[in-house]
């Protein structure tokens, strides 16, 4: 008696539209991500020096935090 298997006829790789869409998901997050950003970058970039200082940055490091890049000079309030 011969068995036939479920799985006859399918392809042992894995789909190629899962990752298609994973990347999609990824780069729509990315876009998203980098769009929030910006908008923080402008917003604060608005504030006046005085208000700056009272978040404990300068203009200067505006960029620096909103984009996460941890410097000395800003952690030394933490």
């Amino acid at each position: 008696m011969t068995t036939i298997s479920q799985t006859a006829g399918r392809s042992l790789r894995p789909s190629s539209t899962g990752g298609f869409f994973a990347t999609l998901a990824q780069g729509a997050y990315a876009l998203f991500i980098r769009l929030e950003r910006r908008s923080a970058v402008k917003t604060l970039n608005e504030l006046d020096d005085r208000a700056l200082r009272d978040i404990g940055i300068t203009r200067s490091q505006i960029e620096d935090a909103v984009y996460g890049q941890v410097k000395a000079e800003l952690t030394r309030y933490l």
